[in-house]
Protein backbone atom coordinates (compact mmCIF):
# COMPACT_ATOMS: atom_id res chain seq x y z
CA UNK A 1 0.00 0.00 0.00
CA UNK A 2 2.77 2.43 0.92
CA UNK A 3 4.56 1.62 -2.32
CA UNK A 4 1.41 2.46 -4.30
CA UNK A 5 0.99 5.70 -2.38
CA UNK A 6 4.57 6.74 -3.11
CA UNK A 7 4.08 6.00 -6.82
CA UNK A 8 0.91 8.10 -6.75
CA UNK A 9 2.72 10.95 -5.03
CA UNK A 10 5.40 10.97 -7.72
CA UNK A 11 2.76 10.82 -10.43
CA UNK A 12 0.89 13.75 -8.87
CA UNK A 13 4.09 15.76 -8.65
CA UNK A 14 4.75 15.00 -12.32
CA UNK A 15 1.23 16.05 -13.20
CA UNK A 16 1.64 19.30 -11.29
CA UNK A 17 4.47 20.37 -13.58
CA UNK A 18 2.88 18.99 -16.72
CA UNK A 19 5.35 16.11 -17.26
CA UNK A 20 6.18 12.74 -15.79
CA UNK A 21 9.40 12.67 -13.78
CA UNK A 22 11.65 9.68 -14.51
CA UNK A 23 12.87 7.82 -11.43
CA UNK A 24 15.54 5.28 -10.61
CA UNK A 25 15.15 3.38 -7.32
CA UNK A 26 12.79 6.09 -6.02
CA UNK A 27 15.33 8.81 -6.87
CA UNK A 28 13.99 11.51 -9.20
CA UNK A 29 16.14 11.98 -12.31
CA UNK A 30 16.19 15.69 -13.10
CA UNK A 31 17.26 17.56 -16.20
CA UNK A 32 17.26 21.29 -16.94
CA UNK A 33 13.67 21.37 -18.35
CA UNK A 34 12.30 19.77 -15.18
CA UNK A 35 14.63 21.15 -12.53
CA UNK A 36 13.21 24.58 -11.70
CA UNK A 37 9.58 23.40 -11.63
CA UNK A 38 10.37 20.41 -9.42
CA UNK A 39 12.42 22.50 -6.98
CA UNK A 40 9.75 25.21 -6.75
CA UNK A 41 6.88 22.75 -6.27
CA UNK A 42 8.58 20.37 -3.82
CA UNK A 43 8.76 21.51 -0.20
CA UNK A 44 11.81 19.40 0.69
CA UNK A 45 14.19 17.88 -1.85
CA UNK A 46 17.81 16.75 -1.68
CA UNK A 47 19.63 16.88 -5.02
CA UNK A 48 22.84 15.03 -5.84
CA UNK A 49 24.99 16.45 -8.64
CA UNK A 50 27.08 13.52 -9.86
CA UNK A 51 29.39 12.34 -12.64
CA UNK A 52 28.91 8.82 -14.04
CA UNK A 53 32.67 8.11 -13.87
CA UNK A 54 33.10 9.32 -10.27
CA UNK A 55 34.07 6.56 -7.83
CA UNK A 56 32.63 8.39 -4.82
CA UNK A 57 29.33 8.83 -6.69
CA UNK A 58 29.21 5.11 -7.44
CA UNK A 59 29.78 4.33 -3.75
CA UNK A 60 27.04 6.76 -2.74
CA UNK A 61 24.47 5.49 -5.27
CA UNK A 62 23.14 2.42 -3.36
CA UNK A 63 22.95 4.33 -0.05
CA UNK A 64 21.21 7.26 -1.75
CA UNK A 65 18.66 4.90 -3.33
CA UNK A 66 18.17 3.13 -0.01
CA UNK A 67 17.42 6.46 1.69
CA UNK A 68 14.98 7.46 -1.08
CA UNK A 69 13.18 4.12 -0.86
CA UNK A 70 12.89 4.32 2.93
CA UNK A 71 11.42 7.83 2.72
CA UNK A 72 8.97 6.67 0.05
CA UNK A 73 7.86 3.76 2.22
CA UNK A 74 7.21 6.24 5.04
CA UNK A 75 5.06 8.34 2.67
CA UNK A 76 7.42 11.20 3.46
CA UNK A 77 7.04 14.51 1.62
CA UNK A 78 10.83 14.61 1.38
CA UNK A 79 12.20 13.68 -2.06
CA UNK A 80 15.64 12.69 -3.26
CA UNK A 81 16.81 13.57 -6.76
CA UNK A 82 19.94 13.43 -8.86
CA UNK A 83 21.40 15.40 -11.75
CA UNK A 84 24.11 14.19 -14.14
CA UNK A 85 26.33 17.25 -13.90
CA UNK A 86 28.35 16.20 -16.93
CA UNK A 87 25.20 16.45 -19.06
CA UNK A 88 23.55 19.36 -17.25
CA UNK A 89 26.52 21.70 -17.13
CA UNK A 90 24.41 24.86 -16.92
CA UNK A 91 22.78 23.57 -13.70
CA UNK A 92 26.16 22.53 -12.31
CA UNK A 93 27.56 25.98 -13.01
CA UNK A 94 24.48 27.71 -11.57
CA UNK A 95 24.90 25.88 -8.25
CA UNK A 96 28.72 26.17 -8.24
CA UNK A 97 29.37 22.43 -8.40
CA UNK A 98 33.15 22.00 -8.17
CA UNK A 99 33.47 18.35 -7.16
CA UNK A 100 31.52 15.12 -7.16
CA UNK A 101 29.24 14.24 -5.61
CA UNK A 102 27.85 17.61 -4.51
CA UNK A 103 24.61 17.45 -2.52
CA UNK A 104 22.32 20.45 -2.08
CA UNK A 105 19.12 20.45 -0.01
CA UNK A 106 16.27 22.67 -1.14
CA UNK A 107 13.76 23.82 1.46
CA UNK A 108 10.87 25.66 -0.19
CA UNK A 109 13.18 26.33 -3.12
CA UNK A 110 16.02 27.73 -0.99
CA UNK A 111 19.35 25.88 -1.32
CA UNK A 112 21.15 24.65 1.82
CA UNK A 113 24.58 23.00 1.70
CA UNK A 114 24.41 19.33 2.71
CA UNK A 115 26.81 18.50 5.54
CA UNK A 116 25.71 15.02 6.54
CA UNK A 117 27.15 11.55 6.01
CA UNK A 118 26.92 9.30 2.99
CA UNK A 119 25.08 6.32 4.40
CA UNK A 120 21.30 5.96 4.10
CA UNK A 121 20.61 6.45 7.82
CA UNK A 122 22.86 9.53 7.95
CA UNK A 123 21.15 11.07 4.93
CA UNK A 124 17.69 10.50 6.40
CA UNK A 125 18.67 11.78 9.84
CA UNK A 126 20.18 14.95 8.38
CA UNK A 127 17.14 15.70 6.23
CA UNK A 128 14.66 15.05 9.02
CA UNK A 129 16.63 17.32 11.30
CA UNK A 130 16.34 20.08 8.70
CA UNK A 131 12.61 19.54 8.20
CA UNK A 132 11.32 19.02 11.72
CA UNK A 133 11.94 19.76 15.39
CA UNK A 134 15.43 19.00 16.79
CA UNK A 135 14.00 16.12 18.85
CA UNK A 136 10.98 13.92 18.17
CA UNK A 137 8.34 14.06 20.91
CA UNK A 138 7.58 10.49 22.02
CA UNK A 139 4.04 9.87 23.28
CA UNK A 140 3.92 6.08 23.74
CA UNK A 141 6.11 3.05 24.35
CA UNK A 142 5.08 1.70 20.93
CA UNK A 143 6.38 4.87 19.26
CA UNK A 144 9.60 4.63 21.26
CA UNK A 145 10.15 1.01 20.18
CA UNK A 146 9.44 1.86 16.55
CA UNK A 147 11.95 4.72 16.62
CA UNK A 148 14.63 2.57 18.22
CA UNK A 149 14.06 -0.21 15.67
CA UNK A 150 14.05 2.18 12.71
CA UNK A 151 17.34 3.95 13.48
CA UNK A 152 20.89 2.66 13.65
CA UNK A 153 21.44 5.18 16.42
CA UNK A 154 18.96 7.34 18.32
CA UNK A 155 19.41 9.46 21.45
CA UNK A 156 16.58 9.71 23.97
CA UNK A 157 16.28 12.43 26.58
CA UNK A 158 13.88 11.79 29.46
CA UNK A 159 12.81 15.23 30.70
CA UNK A 160 9.49 15.88 32.48
CA UNK A 161 10.58 19.52 32.69
CA UNK A 162 12.10 20.78 29.44
CA UNK A 163 13.26 24.04 31.03
CA UNK A 164 15.98 22.52 33.23
CA UNK A 165 19.65 23.09 32.42
CA UNK A 166 20.11 19.50 31.24
CA UNK A 167 16.96 19.54 29.11
CA UNK A 168 17.99 22.78 27.43
CA UNK A 169 21.49 21.37 26.78
CA UNK A 170 19.94 18.21 25.32
CA UNK A 171 17.66 20.11 22.94
CA UNK A 172 20.44 22.50 21.91
CA UNK A 173 22.70 19.54 21.15
CA UNK A 174 19.91 17.91 19.14
CA UNK A 175 19.81 21.02 17.00
CA UNK A 176 23.59 21.00 16.52
CA UNK A 177 24.06 17.34 15.56
CA UNK A 178 22.72 16.93 12.04
CA UNK A 179 23.52 13.27 11.43
CA UNK A 180 21.71 11.67 14.38
CA UNK A 181 18.08 11.40 15.46
CA UNK A 182 17.11 12.70 18.91
CA UNK A 183 13.89 11.95 20.80
CA UNK A 184 12.44 13.42 23.98
CA UNK A 185 10.06 11.84 26.49
CA UNK A 186 8.21 14.15 28.90
CA UNK A 187 5.44 11.98 30.39
CA UNK A 188 6.58 10.66 33.80
CA UNK A 189 4.60 7.43 33.51
CA UNK A 190 6.08 6.74 30.09
CA UNK A 191 9.58 7.45 31.41
CA UNK A 192 9.02 4.84 34.11
CA UNK A 193 7.52 2.42 31.58
CA UNK A 194 10.66 2.76 29.46
CA UNK A 195 12.77 1.90 32.53
CA UNK A 196 14.41 5.31 32.68
CA UNK A 197 14.60 8.12 35.20
CA UNK A 198 14.01 11.85 34.92
CA UNK A 199 16.98 13.68 33.37
CA UNK A 200 18.45 10.47 31.88
CA UNK A 201 20.04 10.58 28.44
CA UNK A 202 20.30 7.20 26.72
CA UNK A 203 21.77 6.32 23.33
CA UNK A 204 20.19 3.28 21.65
CA UNK A 205 21.88 1.50 18.74
CA UNK A 206 21.47 -1.66 16.73
CA UNK A 207 25.11 -2.80 17.10
CA UNK A 208 27.38 -3.69 20.04
CA UNK A 209 25.82 -2.44 23.32
CA UNK A 210 22.11 -1.87 22.53
CA UNK A 211 21.90 1.06 24.96
CA UNK A 212 24.40 3.36 26.63
CA UNK A 213 23.47 5.80 29.38
CA UNK A 214 25.22 9.14 29.80
CA UNK A 215 26.93 8.93 33.20
CA UNK A 216 28.61 12.32 33.51
CA UNK A 217 27.71 14.78 36.23
CA UNK A 218 27.92 17.85 33.98
CA UNK A 219 25.88 18.05 30.80
CA UNK A 220 26.44 20.81 28.28
CA UNK A 221 26.38 21.00 24.50
CA UNK A 222 30.08 20.27 23.94
CA UNK A 223 30.20 17.35 26.36
CA UNK A 224 27.02 15.77 25.02
CA UNK A 225 28.02 16.31 21.39
CA UNK A 226 31.35 14.52 21.99
CA UNK A 227 29.64 11.71 23.90
CA UNK A 228 27.09 11.17 21.13
CA UNK A 229 29.84 11.05 18.49
CA UNK A 230 31.94 8.55 20.41
CA UNK A 231 29.10 6.24 21.39
CA UNK A 232 27.48 6.28 17.94
CA UNK A 233 30.60 4.85 16.31
CA UNK A 234 31.67 1.19 16.53
CA UNK A 235 34.47 0.44 18.98
CA UNK A 236 36.66 -0.32 15.96
CA UNK A 237 35.60 1.57 12.84
CA UNK A 238 36.28 -0.03 9.47
CA UNK A 239 37.61 2.54 7.02
CA UNK A 240 35.61 3.06 3.82
CA UNK A 241 34.36 5.87 1.59
CA UNK A 242 31.22 5.96 3.73
CA UNK A 243 32.98 6.21 7.11
CA UNK A 244 35.88 8.46 6.07
CA UNK A 245 34.02 11.73 6.57
CA UNK A 246 32.94 10.72 10.08
CA UNK A 247 36.40 9.47 11.01
CA UNK A 248 38.29 12.57 9.94
CA UNK A 249 35.53 15.12 10.40
CA UNK A 250 34.55 14.10 13.92
CA UNK A 251 35.52 15.25 17.38
CA UNK A 252 38.26 12.65 17.95
CA UNK A 253 41.53 13.98 16.52
CA UNK A 254 43.82 11.06 17.41
CA UNK A 255 43.47 7.86 15.44
CA UNK A 256 44.98 4.43 15.94
CA UNK A 257 45.12 2.90 12.48
CA UNK A 258 45.34 -0.88 12.30
CA UNK A 259 46.40 -2.16 8.88
CA UNK A 260 45.02 -5.63 8.22
CA UNK A 261 44.35 -8.04 5.37
CA UNK A 262 40.86 -9.51 5.23
CA UNK A 263 42.01 -12.15 2.77
CA UNK A 264 44.56 -13.39 5.29
CA UNK A 265 42.01 -13.46 8.12
CA UNK A 266 43.63 -10.60 10.04
CA UNK A 267 40.29 -9.02 11.00
CA UNK A 268 39.17 -12.18 12.80
CA UNK A 269 42.62 -12.81 14.26
CA UNK A 270 43.31 -9.40 15.80
CA UNK A 271 40.27 -7.16 16.21
CA UNK A 272 38.46 -9.01 19.01
CA UNK A 273 41.61 -8.84 21.12
CA UNK A 274 42.04 -5.11 20.46
CA UNK A 275 38.43 -4.08 21.17
CA UNK A 276 38.84 -3.83 24.98
CA UNK A 277 41.79 -1.45 24.54
CA UNK A 278 39.92 0.54 21.90
CA UNK A 279 36.93 0.83 24.23
CA UNK A 280 39.08 2.03 27.13
CA UNK A 281 40.55 4.91 25.12
CA UNK A 282 37.66 5.60 22.75
CA UNK A 283 36.95 9.07 24.18
CA UNK A 284 40.50 10.16 23.31
CA UNK A 285 41.50 8.03 20.38
CA UNK A 286 39.54 6.33 17.61
CA UNK A 287 40.61 2.89 16.46
CA UNK A 288 40.27 2.41 12.70
CA UNK A 289 40.73 -0.86 10.81
CA UNK A 290 41.99 -0.55 7.23
CA UNK A 291 41.70 -3.44 4.79
CA UNK A 292 44.94 -3.25 2.80
CA UNK A 293 43.56 -5.61 0.15
CA UNK A 294 41.44 -2.73 -1.18
CA UNK A 295 43.09 -0.96 -4.12
CA UNK A 296 41.61 2.36 -2.98
CA UNK A 297 43.57 2.12 0.26
CA UNK A 298 47.04 1.92 -1.27
CA UNK A 299 47.52 5.69 -1.00
CA UNK A 300 47.13 5.34 2.75
CA UNK A 301 49.96 2.83 2.88
CA UNK A 302 52.08 5.18 0.78
CA UNK A 303 51.31 8.08 3.11
CA UNK A 304 52.77 6.06 5.99
CA UNK A 305 55.68 4.79 3.89
CA UNK A 306 54.46 1.24 4.34
CA UNK A 307 54.55 -1.78 2.07
CA UNK A 308 52.01 -4.60 2.02
CA UNK A 309 54.68 -6.94 3.37
CA UNK A 310 54.59 -4.99 6.67
CA UNK A 311 50.90 -5.83 7.24
CA UNK A 312 49.53 -6.49 9.84
CA UNK A 313 50.75 -3.34 11.55
CA UNK A 314 49.63 -0.31 13.54
CA UNK A 315 50.30 3.41 13.31
CA UNK A 316 49.00 6.43 15.19
CA UNK A 317 48.16 9.76 13.59
CA UNK A 318 47.52 13.09 15.31
CA UNK A 319 45.38 15.34 13.12
CA UNK A 320 45.89 18.34 15.41
CA UNK A 321 49.67 17.98 15.09
CA UNK A 322 49.53 18.55 11.33
CA UNK A 323 49.01 14.87 10.59
CA UNK A 324 51.99 13.76 12.68
CA UNK A 325 52.61 10.01 12.47
CA UNK A 326 53.84 7.64 15.18
CA UNK A 327 55.12 4.08 14.92
CA UNK A 328 55.10 1.50 17.75
CA UNK A 329 58.35 0.05 19.06
CA UNK A 330 57.28 -3.47 18.07
CA UNK A 331 55.16 -4.97 15.32
CA UNK A 332 53.02 -6.92 17.79
CA UNK A 333 49.26 -6.38 17.63
CA UNK A 334 48.51 -7.77 21.06
CA UNK A 335 46.33 -5.80 23.45
CA UNK A 336 49.29 -5.18 25.79
CA UNK A 337 51.56 -3.93 22.99
CA UNK A 338 48.93 -1.57 21.60
CA UNK A 339 47.99 -0.22 25.04
CA UNK A 340 51.67 0.46 25.76
CA UNK A 341 51.92 2.27 22.40
CA UNK A 342 48.90 4.47 23.21
CA UNK A 343 50.13 5.22 26.73
CA UNK A 344 53.56 6.22 25.40
CA UNK A 345 51.92 8.59 22.95
CA UNK A 346 49.83 10.35 25.60
CA UNK A 347 52.85 10.45 27.94
CA UNK A 348 54.75 12.38 25.27
CA UNK A 349 57.64 9.91 25.12
CA UNK A 350 57.18 9.02 21.44
CA UNK A 351 58.99 10.83 18.66
CA UNK A 352 57.30 11.46 15.34
CA UNK A 353 57.90 8.81 12.73
CA UNK A 354 59.37 10.72 9.80
CA UNK A 355 59.80 8.95 6.48
CA UNK A 356 63.12 9.02 4.64
CA UNK A 357 64.58 7.17 1.72
CA UNK A 358 68.27 6.30 1.70
CA UNK A 359 70.59 8.86 0.10
CA UNK A 360 71.16 7.74 -3.51
CA UNK A 361 74.84 7.24 -4.37
CA UNK A 362 74.40 9.43 -7.44
CA UNK A 363 72.17 12.04 -5.80
CA UNK A 364 74.32 14.91 -7.15
CA UNK A 365 75.20 13.42 -10.51
CA UNK A 366 72.50 15.26 -12.52
CA UNK A 367 71.82 19.00 -12.87
CA UNK A 368 68.77 18.56 -10.63
CA UNK A 369 70.01 17.15 -7.32
CA UNK A 370 68.02 14.43 -5.56
CA UNK A 371 67.30 15.11 -1.90
CA UNK A 372 65.89 12.83 0.78
CA UNK A 373 65.11 13.61 4.40
CA UNK A 374 68.53 12.35 5.51
CA UNK A 375 70.54 14.82 3.40
CA UNK A 376 68.03 17.68 3.13
CA UNK A 377 69.30 19.93 5.93
CA UNK A 378 72.96 19.47 4.99
CA UNK A 379 72.36 20.57 1.40
CA UNK A 380 69.60 23.13 1.79
CA UNK A 381 70.91 25.02 4.81
CA UNK A 382 74.40 25.47 3.35
CA UNK A 383 75.00 29.21 3.87
CA UNK A 384 77.29 29.31 0.84
CA UNK A 385 74.49 28.52 -1.60
CA UNK A 386 70.91 29.35 -2.45
CA UNK A 387 68.85 26.25 -3.07
CA UNK A 388 65.60 25.88 -5.01
CA UNK A 389 63.67 22.77 -3.98
CA UNK A 390 60.67 21.18 -5.68
CA UNK A 391 58.57 19.05 -3.35
CA UNK A 392 56.79 16.58 -5.63
CA UNK A 393 54.66 13.45 -5.61
CA UNK A 394 55.27 10.67 -8.17
CA UNK A 395 51.54 10.44 -8.95
CA UNK A 396 51.01 14.20 -9.35
CA UNK A 397 50.01 15.25 -12.87
CA UNK A 398 51.33 18.83 -12.52
CA UNK A 399 54.66 17.50 -11.21
CA UNK A 400 55.01 15.31 -14.29
CA UNK A 401 54.30 18.31 -16.54
CA UNK A 402 56.98 20.31 -14.73
CA UNK A 403 59.77 17.71 -15.19
CA UNK A 404 61.19 18.91 -18.55
CA UNK A 405 61.08 22.56 -17.49
CA UNK A 406 62.69 21.83 -14.14
CA UNK A 407 65.42 19.76 -15.82
CA UNK A 408 66.17 22.73 -18.11
CA UNK A 409 66.34 24.95 -15.03
CA UNK A 410 68.89 22.59 -13.50
CA UNK A 411 70.98 22.70 -16.68
CA UNK A 412 70.78 26.51 -16.75
CA UNK A 413 72.32 26.80 -13.25
CA UNK A 414 74.54 23.71 -13.41
CA UNK A 415 77.79 25.68 -13.62
CA UNK A 416 76.74 28.29 -11.06
CA UNK A 417 78.54 27.40 -7.83
CA UNK A 418 76.18 29.58 -5.78
CA UNK A 419 72.97 27.83 -6.89
CA UNK A 420 71.57 24.34 -6.34
CA UNK A 421 68.43 23.14 -8.12
CA UNK A 422 66.99 20.16 -6.25
CA UNK A 423 63.90 18.01 -5.85
CA UNK A 424 62.52 15.73 -3.14
CA UNK A 425 59.77 13.12 -3.22
CA UNK A 426 57.61 14.51 -0.41
CA UNK A 427 55.50 11.35 -0.24
CA UNK A 428 58.53 9.25 0.76
CA UNK A 429 60.46 11.84 2.77
CA UNK A 430 59.22 13.99 5.64
CA UNK A 431 60.78 16.95 7.41
CA UNK A 432 59.96 18.04 10.92
CA UNK A 433 60.35 21.71 10.01
CA UNK A 434 58.46 21.70 6.69
CA UNK A 435 54.95 20.37 5.97
CA UNK A 436 53.70 20.06 2.41
CA UNK A 437 49.98 20.18 1.60
CA UNK A 438 49.96 20.32 -2.22
CA UNK A 439 52.13 19.34 -5.15
CA UNK A 440 54.28 20.61 -6.62
CA UNK A 441 55.46 23.01 -3.90
CA UNK A 442 58.56 25.02 -4.77
CA UNK A 443 60.66 26.85 -2.16
CA UNK A 444 63.82 28.94 -2.40
CA UNK A 445 66.24 28.73 0.54
CA UNK A 446 68.57 31.74 0.55
CA UNK A 447 72.11 31.85 1.92
CA UNK A 448 70.86 33.47 5.12
CA UNK A 449 68.31 30.61 5.49
CA UNK A 450 65.27 32.68 4.57
CA UNK A 451 62.59 30.65 2.80
CA UNK A 452 60.40 31.99 0.01
CA UNK A 453 57.56 30.12 -1.68
CA UNK A 454 57.27 30.20 -5.45
CA UNK A 455 53.75 31.05 -6.66
CA UNK A 456 54.50 32.14 -10.21
CA UNK A 457 54.05 30.59 -13.62
CA UNK A 458 55.75 27.24 -14.12
CA UNK A 459 57.92 28.40 -17.01
CA UNK A 460 61.69 28.35 -17.40
CA UNK A 461 61.89 32.13 -17.66
CA UNK A 462 59.77 32.76 -14.55
CA UNK A 463 61.62 30.18 -12.45
CA UNK A 464 65.00 31.47 -13.60
CA UNK A 465 64.09 35.05 -12.66
CA UNK A 466 62.85 33.86 -9.25
CA UNK A 467 66.22 32.24 -8.48
CA UNK A 468 68.33 35.08 -9.88
CA UNK A 469 66.42 37.75 -7.92
CA UNK A 470 66.47 35.78 -4.65
CA UNK A 471 62.73 35.24 -4.77
CA UNK A 472 61.73 38.75 -5.76
CA UNK A 473 60.68 37.93 -9.31
CA UNK A 474 57.56 35.87 -8.73
CA UNK A 475 54.13 37.15 -9.71
CA UNK A 476 51.31 35.10 -8.15
CA UNK A 477 49.06 33.18 -10.53
CA UNK A 478 45.52 31.91 -9.86
CA UNK A 479 45.44 28.89 -7.58
CA UNK A 480 44.85 25.44 -9.02
CA UNK A 481 41.16 24.70 -9.45
CA UNK A 482 39.40 22.11 -7.35
CA UNK A 483 39.17 19.92 -10.45
CA UNK A 484 42.91 19.31 -10.02
CA UNK A 485 42.50 17.76 -6.58
CA UNK A 486 44.88 14.92 -7.59
CA UNK A 487 47.69 17.32 -6.69
CA UNK A 488 46.58 17.87 -3.11
CA UNK A 489 48.29 15.87 -0.39
CA UNK A 490 46.02 12.90 0.42
CA UNK A 491 44.86 14.16 3.82
CA UNK A 492 41.15 13.47 3.26
CA UNK A 493 41.70 9.98 1.90
CA UNK A 494 43.43 8.58 4.97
Amino acid sequence: MRFLLSICAIALLGSAIGDEIPTEDNVLVLTKPLFDDVISKTEYILVEFYAPWCGHCKSLAPEYAKAATKLAEEDSPIKLAKVDATQEQDLAEQYKVRGYPTLIFFKNGNPIEYSGGRQADDIIAWIKKKTGPPAVNVASSEQAKELIAANNVIIFGFFPDQTTQKAVAFLNTAGLVDDQVFAIVSDEKLIEELEAKAEDVVLYKNFEDPSVKFEGEDLNEDILKNWVFVQSMPTVVEFSHETASKIFGGQIKYHLLVFLSKKNGDFEKYLDGLKPVAKTYREKIMTVAIDTDEDDHQRILEFFGMKKEEVPAARLIALEQDMAKYKPASNELTANAIEEFIQSFFAGTLKQHLLSEEVPEDWSAQPVKVLVAKNFDEVVFDTNKKVLVEFYAPWCGHCKQLVPIYDQLGEHFEKDDDVVIAKIDATANELEHTKITSFPTIKLYSKDNQVKDYNGERTLAALTKFVETDGEGSEPVPSVSEEDEEDAAPRDEL
